[in-house]
This record gives C-alpha cells, sequence and structure tokens, in this order.
C-alpha cells in the first residue's frame, strides 16, 4: 500500500497516459486499466480491488490524458539560491511569478515574462483567520481525521493542529506528532545519490548496469532517467503479486531485490528518457546503488549524509514497522475489501527508498528550504537537480527527485494511512508542511493536495498549489501528480509512496 499515486505519463498525443504509478488493480494491465478507468460510472471512489499501491508523491494524477505539458521549461529556467526563479523563466516553464507572502529578494516575472512586483501578503490576524476556515473547511469537507499545517516565511509562522490523532480515543491532533511521510523518502534518497555525485563517486550519467545487474535496459538507463521518472522501468506497485501479497499480510517485510523482481518480470514500457512515468521501482533501484557505493545501508548512509548535515534530528529511515512516539494513528481505504482499516503499524517496507520514512512538521519545514535551495549539493548539482521536465500534469515539471507546482518546488508523499505536501517557495522564501493522518481520496482528490490548494488561494493567490484531481471512476491520484507521488506523487505526478 504505496502511497497512492497517480501515474501521470507525458507522452505523445496519440498515446494514452497510463494510471498512477503503484495504482492498477490486480490483474489488470496499465493500458487496460486506463480504457476501464474511462468507461467506468461517475464514482469517485474506486472498486475495493482497486487500490492505489503507488510509492510516489501524488504528482502522477490520474486527471491527466496523453500528451505533453504545455511546452517544456526554458533551459538555465530555475536559480540554485533561496532567491525568486530566473527572469528568463517563461510561459513555457515553470514560474514563481505573483501575490507572494512576503517580498521577494529579487524581482520576479509574470509568465509572460514581464515584471511584477510582489504583493507581500503578511500572517495578521486577519490572514491567520482565514486560514483556520480554510483548513477547518478541508478538513470537515474531505473526512480527514487531524492534520498539522506549518508556514513559515521570513516574516512569521502560522503553525497549527486540527481535528484528532486518533479517532478511537479522540486525542487531539498536536503539532509534535511523528508521521509517515510516504514518497517525500524520494526526496531523500536522491538527495544521497547526488551527495555521491558531489564526492565523485558516481556521474548522472551512469548507467544503472554499471551498479546493479539484471536491470532491463540496464545498459542504457542511466542515474539521472532514474531520478527524474524517465527510465522506463514498471512499478514493482503495479503488479498484482505484489498487491496481492501485500494485501494479505501488511505486516510483513519485503527486500529491495523482492521488489525489483516484481518489476523486472514485465516489459519496460519506453525506451530510456522517451516518456515521464512515475515509478517506485527507479527509486528502489537508487538506493542500491547509494548501499554499493556507500558501503552501507542505506538508512545509515541518509543519516550521516543527509538527515544529520541537515540537522533533522526527528527523521528516521525505519527498518521495522517501528514507529517512534509520540505519534498519530494513521486511516486508509487501501484494503483487499476496500473497508477502512488503522494502517499505523503497517510494515513500511514495501516502500524502502521510495516511501519508508518519518519524520514530524518541524524537521520538514528546515528540509523544504534545503532540498530546493541546495545547501547540502555544490550549486551544479543542484542546478542539475532543479532542471525541469515536463509531465502530462499541468503547471507540473519534474526534476532530479523533486516537482515544480505553479512556483512551488519540493514533493507530496503518500502511504497507507498517511499523506504529506512539503514545498517552498523561493521567491517568497516561504515553506509549506501539510501532514495528515489519512490517504483516502475525496472526489477524487488527495486530502493532501486539497489542504495545500486551499491554505495556498489564502496566502499566496498567484502561486496556487493545485494537482489534477482523478477522473470519475478511476483510479485515485497518487503520488506523482498526487506521488507522489503520490500520490503522490506527483511531480507532474509523482506518486503515492
Amino acid at each position: 500500500m504505496p502511497n497512492r499515486v497517480t501515474t501521470a505519463r507525458a507522452t505523445t498525443p496519440s498515446r494514452p497516459a497510463a494510471v498512477r504509478p503503484g495504482a492498477a488493480r490486480p490483474g489488470t494491465t496499465r493500458a487496460a486499466a486506463t480504457r476501464a478507468a474511462a468507461a467506468r460510472a461517475a464514482s469517485a471512489r474506486p472498486a475495493p480491488a482497486a487500490v492505489a499501491l503507488a510509492l510516489a508523491g501524488l504528482l502522477a494524477s490520474a486527471g491527466c490524458s496523453g500528451g505533453s505539458s504545455a511546452g517544456s521549461p526554458a533551459a538555465g529556467a530555475v536559480t540554485a539560491v533561496p532567491a525568486a526563479l530566473s527572469p528568463s523563466a517563461s510561459a513555457s516553464g515553470p514560474s514563481a511569478s505573483a501575490t507572494l507572502l512576503s517580498p521577494s529578494p529579487t524581482t520576479p516575472t509574470t509568465p509572460s515574462g514581464g515584471s511584477a512586483g510582489p504583493t507581500a501578503l503578511p500572517l495578521t490576524p486577519d490572514v491567520t483567520a482565514r486560514l483556520d476556515t480554510a483548513v477547518q473547511r478541508v478538513l470537515t469537507e474531505a473526512s480527514v481525521p487531524g492534520v498539522i499545517v506549518n508556514l513559515s516565511t521570513p516574516q512569521g509562522e502560522y503553525l497549527k493542529a486540527f481535528g484528532v490523532s486518533d479517532k478511537v480515543a479522540g486525542t487531539a491532533m498536536v503539532t509534535g506528532l511523528n508521521m509517515r511521510i510516504g514518497s517525500e523518502t524520494k526526496t531523500f534518497t536522491v538527495t544521497g545519490l547526488l551527495r555521491l555525485v558531489d564526492q565523485g563517486k558516481a556521474g548522472l550519467d551512469d548507467p544503472i548496469g554499471k551498479y546493479v545487474s539484471g536491470v532491463p535496459n540496464g545498459d542504457t538507463i542511466t542515474l539521472r532517467q532514474l531520478s527524474d521518472m524517465r527510465s522506463g522501468l514498471f512499478s514493482y506497485t503495479q503488479d498484482e503479486d505484489f498487491v496481492a501479497a501485500l494485501q494479505a499480510d501488511p505486516q510483513r517485510s519485503f527486500t529491495p531485490d523482492q521488489l525489483l523482481a516484481y518489476a523486472f518480470k514485465h516489459p519496460v514500457n519506453f525506451a530510456p528518457g522517451a516518456e515521464f512515468d512515475y515509478s517506485n521501482t527507479n527509486t528502489v533501484l537508487i538506493g542500491k546503488v547509494i548501499e554499493k557505493l556507500g558501503g552501507q545501508p542505506l538508512g545509515e548512509f541518509l543519516k550521516k549524509e543527509v538527515f544529520d548535515p541537515a540537522d533533522l534530528g526527528r527523521t528516521v529511515f525505519p527498518t521495522t514497522n517501528a514507529f517512534p512516539q509520540p505519534h498519530a494513528q494513521g486511516y486508509t481505504d487501501q484494503t483487499a475489501d476496500g473497508t477502512i482499516a488503522d494502517a499505523t503499524d503497517w510494515n513500511p517496507s514495501w516502500g524502502w527508498a521510495a516511501g519508508a520514512m518519518i519524520s514530524d512538521q518541524a524537521d520538514m519545514k528546515k528540509w523544504a528550504k534545503v532540498l530546493a535551495t541546495g545547501t547540502l549539493l555544490t550549486p551544479q548539482t543542484q542546478a542539475q537537480r532543479l532542471q525541469p521536465q515536463p509531465s502530462a500534469v499541468p503547471d507540473t515539471w519534474y526534476g532530479l527527485g523533486v516537482f515544480y507546482n505553479h512556483g512551488w518546488i519540493g514533493h507530496n508523499g503518500s502511504l497507507p494511512g498517511y499523506q504529506t505536501v512539503v514545498v517552498y517557495l523561493p521567491s517568497a522564501q516561504a515553506s509549506l508542511v501539510v501532514l495528515l493522518n489519512t490517504d483516502i481520496s475525496y472526489k477524487g482528490s488527495a486530502p493532501s493536495t486539497l489542504f495545500a490548494k486551499a491554505i495556498t488561494e489564502v496566502v499566496s493567490p498567484g502561486n496556487v498549489y493545485d494537482l489534477p484531481a482523478a477522473p470519475a471512476g478511476g483510479d485515485e491520484p497518487s503520488a506523482t501528480a498526487d506521488a507522489s507521488v503520490s500520490t503522490s506523487v506527483t511531480p507532474p505526478v509523482p506518486s503515492a509512496a
């Protein structure tokens, strides 16, 4: 039950986009699932068997049809420093122009390339009250148990918890709880790889076959293509045998090699680099590379090279279903019969490098800025990370383990019982963290997306975070579009992981 993520693939207009990564029904091919989704009745909720097993952020939005996004982003459109996006950005690529939370260190541009002076929207009592109302509205409408919101700017911080952390006990949600963060894990795994690149131990254009044997097209798929979701490898979370095994025993421990075996029995989806397709297989392979070159287990390497340097004391990479206290209970409908279950103690090993991690809002606030500004990487490597590629999701691009959505840079995540959005708006030097204890969609949309959209509509109306909902009756969004992906996700649609 990886994050629920809709797989949105950037394809040629003649080819329909696949359903979100990891969200395929047991026994259903990707193409068949797409055709079936179009024919199903207008029900926002898939049948019980249609479990969205995507470990990505929710980026690969199920609402996307075939066809590439409206043009490729301009080269060099993103800077590697916490300033506004480059003035060279245009309608063909991500733009940070808009009404901002606070003055930008530089003057942002409009999508057409013209100057647009930022209008500051400070966290006044009126704005805070509007945020309270917006968050409470989504909480009620989408029947979300509880949510933690942290919106931070140089001028102030909005930090609040709403709802309950435990539906049975009725315990109030509080801001200091640990949460499973799903496909946010991908941002850490790829950062670990980029640290190795900066150390001269790996090259982004190295073929994966140099480090891991038995990978389909392993002699031509590069580490870069694994990182930006353009490898063409089948996502193991879409394999019917994997889905059946996970649903039969959510406490089962999977090894990375077992996960890859589910993927490698399927043919590749396309030639390396030809399209965008959110696949959890990609990030598991990156994890394998890190272990080989780093000489230690993935979790230990990330702690040494990423968590500690970024001062993330509450962020962990679990190897079992152990969940540090205090934490919220998580609720999901990703069960064999579609009933709602408490997924708090389900084993996240099946997500591994793509979606197993745990953190809290304080660490995620720090990470949002570190990720977007590249403080752990050389400027050259960060510039490559932030070089966006088009996806099938409107106004969303994917870089190396990170996505752009209406000016916000970051990722989302979804794992049974939990969803996250962790993004940063360079032009306002603002970070937004949303953590909630359910992954149950509302009218086809990931609840994490609904919260982030409602919040940004209030504080940054020119930069409203939004990912498309899944089509009626279709698979729910995942990290790629909603990795994300996604579920979730999902930059251009990260799927749920």
